[in-house]
Order: C-alpha cells, then sequence, then structure tokens
C-alpha cells in the first residue's frame, strides 16, 4: 500500500475512534510534506478536536488553511477611502504590502477584523457604553508592524480609548455553554486599567451582573485580582472580577509573564474553567489554573451573552491597552491536546519583531524631533537652559541658541547597542534621560542605571505617524511631551497626570526633521 494512501486511511481511522487532534497532527507532520502542513491553521486543527471556531480574527495571517478572504478593512485619512486588506495566497500571510501602498503619503486606522469562520461576527468600532462613552477609537493601522513567517504584517495596536465590538453574532456561546478561545498579544504591552480583554461579553454594553462575560484579560490591573511578581497576568473577565484562579483576589499559581509574543488562552465549562499561557514564539503551554468557577455567587452557573469584544470591558470600559495579533472563540471546550496542537502552529507561525529603521535616527546623525500632536506642530523637542527637556516652536527666524537646543546627536543605545541614545548638541556629553519619569539632560556616571534611563528602543509611531521611542527599563512607556514638558509615560499606568490617556499616542509620536544646527 503506498505510504500516502496508508496516512490518509490511517487518520480516517484516528478521527473516527476520537483519537485527539495532537496525535493526528503528530502523523502527518511526520510523514507527509511540508506543503501539506503549511496548510494546517489553528481552526483546522479546533475543527480536528471537535470543537469547531466560531470566530476567528486576524490581521496578520489565515487561520484556516482554505481561507483566501480579507484579514481586516483599513480608512485613509486623507479621503476617507477604505480597503480590504487579504492574504497574500490562500492559507497564507497578510498582504501589508497592499496596504503600505494604499495608506502611502497619510495615515491610516483599521475599521474592521473580519471573521474567517464564515459566521459573520466582524468586529467593528465598539459604541458607548455604561462606563464610558463612545464611539470608540480606532487603531493605527501602522504603529504594530511584525514580521510573521518572514512575511510583513501589522497587528492591532490598542491605546486606552481603543475598542472593537460585535454585539450581534452567530454561533458564540451563552449562558453555560461551553466555549474556547486563545489570542497572541504582545507581552510587553500592558497597561493597569480596565479592561484589555478579547472574548464573550454583554450585548448591551452594560454591566449585567457577575458571570455574564468569559474574555482573556491581560495587564497588571491589582483592582480585582492578581498573580505573583509585579505583572503583567494572563486572567479571566468573568464580569465584576478579573479572575486569577479560583479565589477573588491574590492567586500564587499565576505567574507575571513577559514573553514579547505572548500567548493566552481562557476556556470554560459548566463549573470548569481554566486560564493557560506560552511563548508564542517557542516552547509549549503552562497551566495556570484549571478546575471549578471561582468560590463567589454568579459564577455558577454562567451567564454568558455572546457578545465579542477586543481592548475594553464588557461595559466599554476602555482605560487599558494591548496588542492584538490573533485569536479565535470556539464552540465546546478544547482538549488540552487540542490547544497543544495549536501552540504548536502558532509558534511554527514564527512571530518576529519587525525592525523599524530610519535614515535620519542613526549613530552619528543630528536630528531634530518634531511634535505630532495637532497642538503643538511646529514644536520640536529641546533642552532647556535649566537642562529639563520640553518642547517650543522654533523657525528659521529662531536664534542660534534655540536651534542649537531643538538638535539632538544620535548615539548608540548606552544600554542596548542595538536601541539609541540622545547627546544634547547644545551641551555636548550630556544625555537625555528619565529621572523621576520627567526628561532632563546630564552626564552620564557610568552607573547602569543611568545608561539605561538615556537609551530607548525605536518604534512605529502609535498614531501612525512618524517614531515613537520606548524605555529601556520602562518598556510600557515612552518619550512624550505633556503641557510642553518632556515625560517618560505610560498609557494611563503609574497613575501620574502625564500618564494621561488623552492624546497618548499623538505625544508619543515623533517626526524626524532636518537638524536645526
Amino acid at each position: 500500500m503506498a505510504v500516502q494512501t496508508w496516512l490518509r486511511r490511517a487518520r480516517r481511522t484516528l478521527l473516527a475512534t476520537g483519537t485527539t487532534a495532537a496525535l493526528t497532527v503528530a502523523l502527518l507532520a511526520g510523514t507527509e510534506t511540508s506543503s501539506q502542513a503549511a496548510t494546517q491553521g489553528p481552526c483546522d486543527l479546533y475543527a480536528s478536536g471537535g470543537t469547531p471556531c466560531v470566530a476567528a480574527h486576524s490581521t496578520t495571517r489565515a487561520l484556516y488553511g482554505a481561507y483566501g478572504g480579507a484579514l481586516y478593512q483599513v480608512r485613509r485619512a486623507s479621503d476617507g477611502a477604505a480597503r480590504d486588506i487579504g492574504v497574500l495566497s490562500t492559507g497564507g500571510y497578510a498582504n501589508a504590502a497592499a496596504q503600505d501602498a494604499f495608506c502611502a503619503a497619510t495615515t491610516c486606522v483599521i475599521t474592521v477584523i473580519y471573521d474567517q469562520s464564515g459566521r459573520g461576527n466582524h468586529l467593528t468600532q465598539a459604541p458607548a457604553g455604561g462606563a464610558a462613552g463612545g464611539p470608540d477609537n480606532l487603531a493605527p493601522a501602522t504603529a504594530a508592524p511584525v514580521t510573521v513567517a518572514g512575511h510583513k504584517a501589522y497587528g492591532v495596536y490598542v491605546a486606552a480609548g481603543t475598542g472593537y465590538r460585535n454585539n450581534r453574532t452567530s454561533g458564540i456561546a451563552t449562558g453555560d455553554q461551553p466555549e474556547g478561545m486563545y489570542a497572541v498579544l504582545d507581552g510587553t504591552h500592558f497597561g493597569g486599567g480596565c479592561c484589555f480583554d478579547y472574548g464573550n461579553a454583554e450585548t448591551n454594553n452594560l454591566d449585567t451582573g457577575n458571570g455574564h462575560m468569559e474574555a482573556i484579560y491581560f495587564g497588571d490591573s491589582t483592582i480585582w485580582g492578581s498573580g505573583t511578581g509585579k505583572g503583567p497576568w494572563v486572567m479571566a473577565d468573568l464580569e465584576n472580577g478579573l479572575f486569577s484562579g479560583v479565589n477573588p483576589g491574590y492567586n500564587a499559581n499565576d505567574p507575571s509573564v513577559s514573553h514579547r509574543f505572548l500567548t493566552a488562552i481562557v476556556k470554560g465549562a459548566p463549573n470548569l474553567w481554566a486560564i493557560k499561557a506560552g511563548n508564542a514564539q517557542s516552547g509549549g503551554l503552562s497551566t495556570y489554573y484549571n478546575g471549578v468557577r471561582p468560590n463567589v455567587s454568579g459564577y455558577h452557573p454562567m451567564h454568558k451573552e455572546g457578545a465579542i469584544i477586543l481592548g475594553i470591558g464588557g461595559d466599554n470600559s476602555k482605560s487599558s491597552s494591548g496588542t492584538f495579533y490573533e485569536g479565535v472563540m470556539t464552540s465546546g471546550y478544547p482538549s488540552d491536546a487540542t490547544e497543544n496542537a495549536v501552540q504548536a502552529n502558532i509558534t511554527a507561525a514564527d512571530y518576529q519583531e519587525a525592525a523599524v529603521t530610519s535614515s535620519a535616527l542613526t549613530p552619528g546623525a543630528r536630528v531634530s524631533l518634531k511634535a505630532t500632536t495637532a497642538c503643538c506642530t511646529a514644536d520640536y523637542l529641546r533642552r532647556n537652559t535649566d537642562a529639563t527637556v520640553a518642547i517650543s516652536p522654533v523657525t528659521s527666524a529662531s536664534s542660534a541658541a534655540d536651534k542649537g537646543a531643538a538638535t539632538w546627536i544620535v548615539r548608540a543605545g548606552l544600554a542596548n547597542g542595538s536601541c539609541l541614545s540622545f547627546e544634547s548638541a547644545a551641551a555636548p556629553g550630556q544625555y537625555l534621560r528619565h529621572y523621576g519619569f520627567q526628561f532632563h539632560t546630564a552626564a552620564p556616571d557610568s552607573t547602569a542605571l543611568f545608561q539605561q534611563d538615556a537609551t530607548f528602543c525605536l518604534r512605529a509611531g502609535h498614531s501612525g505617524q512618524g517614531y515613537s521611542f520606548q524605555s529601556a527599563n520602562y518598556p510600557n512607556r515612552f518619550l512624550r511631551h505633556y503641557e510642553y514638558t518632556g515625560y517618560l509615560a505610560g498609557d494611563g499606568v503609574g497613575g501620574n497626570t502625564w500618564d494621561n490617556a488623552n492624546y497618548w499616542a499623538e505625544d508619543t509620536s515623533w517626526l524626524t526633521a532636518q537638524p536645526w544646527s
């Protein structure tokens, strides 16, 4: 008997006898061609395990081997035109070049994240809710560049105030019905507000009580629950509680996570639920909780309503942040074997951080940094005479001293040579650094702390314009102007006035300009 024929018969036998998806995948991967293995998507694996996807969202790749449709839609600012962004080939990766061409010389936002399951569970701009008005902001289309299997793609960058929703879904679990979900997220982008979620929520945008949600939460909020360390944690938002285990509040088995790319899983069934997570680039999944529903009234039985949310809480709480690349929701409670096979598929996709480069920001270059917020488009980052840092207007008529103060010499990062440091042209030998989260210039003192405080990694501009500068030692904080002063600010993180979420994306986005001196 030919090997291929035997494999086909063996596979049918395995499936007919209920053998797990993991065994099927292992058998096929070990003998069949790599081209056939490449056609397997996460939702094919869930279907093989008897828990099919009922919602499948991604801006980076197809989640079914046979999917060849649109992944998402973008709208550009210049003329309001919209375009669907699809895949390069059936079962393949996002056509980022189509987005780049469509959005050239302007900015774009992501207006729709299409459901690949065929059920029409698309995600669009979230409306107002009980916790906050709306409509919510839409994510800038270029703020989260990555590569997947070597192909350029973009994630969904959720700053505070951004949110997507679908209240009229098909096939999503309601009541106490079983379901599973996973999301691939940026494990370094998070906030402490409520709530960066992906999953099942209320259909009326209101908090309707305990047990009316079941969603993946990622962040470092400690208001309702937490795990070990300082966070961030993968928890479950079950409404009126972020749960890290069976108890409300602290649960020791839920660790802080720090993977650049994170697989997060929550699943639930009658009086049963689990949290899992793992590195989305390598290795397997760890189980952080697996057991009965929380020992608080209202969560057994559950009262799920079947809406889908991304980036917000069920009542449109929208004061947190995060980045989403892909995720699904299933009908039924997935087996561990199925989830292990899905994790293997995710790691094989080879998510990598995209290099963000600028010819104006190479070591030795002189540059001026221009604000992009509407209030301040004539303002440049500058050193004041007292060594504090601010923004102010600079023109060709400005004094030589002002022009020098608004000019920086790019250096290789003092703490990380692949990142950047900025030496003041007006005060040679002094570097831009944060101290007490406010920016100053100072001469290096040879300590590791100074080197870290003065090192910034280049990122795509959060608003879709220019570049953002990420702190080397506080990766969820960025160089920001706030009330014309330079701060190291988080998107609602930290509780300082300059961490205010309003205009954060714009205030942390900078254009490179010809040096003033």
